[in-house]
């Protein structure tokens, strides 16, 4: 599905895997080719987007039991944050994903809105490592933004108060009614 363009709703569909009243399926936590996959499968991860994933999963396991800061993090690492929350040097959620994906060698925006428009839309069963996982909002810009690491987990600056931390979204009763969608980077 191509990306929508700035500032326009998704519109649930019938039949979309990520319409509420169905029952959402599991994502293939297996890198590579999906069961289903052919060679000319868009969703289907390339060599370089695999090894890119991987970093960027890493690097964001790399900052767990960090301090969430609204408005923190940076391409090099956690920073200070601004208004509410600024006296914490930490990531706040997009931060966070920002900085896990420069170590991938990609720049994205800091903004939780932002990321769900940079890069290639994925579906819920086609998830892999590294592709960032968004909740909330709505039918305006998702208010959340995690990392995927396979297994339904996503590596994630939740809010304040809290540290960086792996959650489980998908049996989760806050995250997963609350799933927007997916991006890879």
């Amino acid at each position: 599905m191509p990306l929508k363009p700035i500032g326009a709703a998704e519109p649930a569909r019938p039949g979309d895997p990520l319409t509420k009243s169905e029952p959402i399926p599991r994502p293939k936590d297996t890198p590579g080719q999906s069961a289903h996959s052919t060679p000319s499968d868009p969703t289907r991860p390339s060599t370089t987007e695999t090894k890119r994933g991987q970093k960027a999963a890493e690097a964001a396991l790399d900052q767990l039991g960090t301090a969430f800061s609204w408005g923190g993090g940076s391409a090099t690492g956690p920073t200070r944050g601004i208004g509410r929350g600024s006296d914490t040097v930490g990531f706040d959620c997009s931060g966070l994903t920002l900085h896990a994906w420069a170590k991938a060698g990609v720049e994205l925006g800091h903004y939780t809105g932002t990321q769900f428009r940079q890069g290639r839309r994925i579906t819920l069963a086609d998830l892999q490592v590294g592709d960032l996982v968004f909740f909330g909002g709505e039918d305006r810009d998702p208010t959340h933004v995690g990392l995927y690491i396979g297994e339904g987990i996503m590596v994630h600056a939740p809010k304040s108060g809290e540290v960086v931390k792996k959650t489980n979204f998908m049996d989760s009763s806050y995250y997963r009614p609350r799933y927007r969608g997916a991006v890879r980077p």
